[in-house]
């Protein structure tokens, strides 16, 4: 199946620049695919090809026949569907050292005191890597890749297969005589595996979808956030006009005392009002 040192390498770089899910969406793909492949599921194909046996002795149908019902072997389709799923990972991965490695630089410039050096957008001081901006957006294009690509692998692992390892097919491929039946190894066993990396690729495809959706909510949540905090300090600033100039106590103190004088009068006014409808009522 050929060595994963190098996928595994770099996809555990990954892992300290994706979210939470992100996280269990790579300890799926490291234990549920990679190592039960490598550990469990290539042996059980070992003898995929050599212990067919078809009722015939024709020379080269068993060939023919295997080729016919087995396009591409389930092994070698879980490897390139392994590969192909974390190619937009790795391609996301490339993008976010780009960022570090560029704000590293950055931050060089800035400790050298030198001009026109803008700000770090993507990293903090401890070097921590926010997802935001275009890495946002690198971010969620990669997990809608996925997601594409996981329903792709599946629909054509059952148009290809189905989802079941058949004990007996008939073939009737040149070069045999007749129509022969053909009996595969292990069935029962294969189907179990089959089953089981139908299942992970599900989980995966779902955990990818499950990020998408906290992604977006997060974000719609942060900007909601942001923008109730912006009206709320707009609301608390006092406006320009308001502010007081050099004698603004006088000023305040002449309208409060005009402000107490109108509410003086006005409650005489009031008064003598009332004084006189009483006397007029006796």
């Amino acid at each position: 199946m050929g060595d994963w040192g190098f996928l595994s390498g770099l996809l555990e770089k990954y892992n300290s620049n994706s979210t939470v899910i992100g996280k269990v969406w790579l300890t799926c793909l490291f234990l549920f695919r990679i190592m039960v492949l490598g550990a469990g599921a290539e042996k059980v194909w070992d003898d995929e090809h050599s212990n067919m046996v078809c009722n015939t002795q024709q020379p080269g149908c068993e060939n023919v026949c295997y080729d016919w019902q087995f396009p591409i072997s389930h092994i070698r389709f879980w490897v390139l569907q392994i590969i192909c799923v974390s190619t937009p990972t790795l391609m996301y991965f490339g993008h976010a050292m780009h960022i570090i490695s560029k704000e590293k630089k950055l931050r060089a410039r800035r400790e050298r005191h030198e001009e026109n050096v803008k700000e770090p957008k993507y990293t903090d001081d401890a070097g921590k890597l926010h997802i935001k901006g275009q890495l946002l957006i690198s971010y969620v294009t990669q997990i809608v890749f996925k997601i594409l690509l996981e329903v792709a692998f599946i629909v054509g692992q059952y148009y290809l297969y189905g989802f079941f390892m058949i004990p007996m097919f008939s073939c009737s491929q040149e070069p045999c005589p007749f129509t022969v039946a053909c009996y595969m190894s292990r069935p029962t066993e294969k189907t179990i595996f089959i089953i089981f990396m139908l299942a992970v690729a599900v989980i995966s495809l779902v955990l990818n979808v499950v990020e998408l959706f906290y992604l977006l909510c997060t974000k719609c949540c942060g900007a909601g956030r942001r923008r109730r905090k912006a009206q709320q300090g707009h609301r608390l600033t006092a406006p320009p006009s308001w502010s007081p100039g050099p004698d603004a106590p006088m000023e305040v103190q002449n309208t409060i005392n005009t402000y107490n004088d109108k509410r003086s009068l006005g409650g005489s006014l009031d008064g003598a009002k009332d004084d006189k409808r009483l006397l007029g009522g006796h």
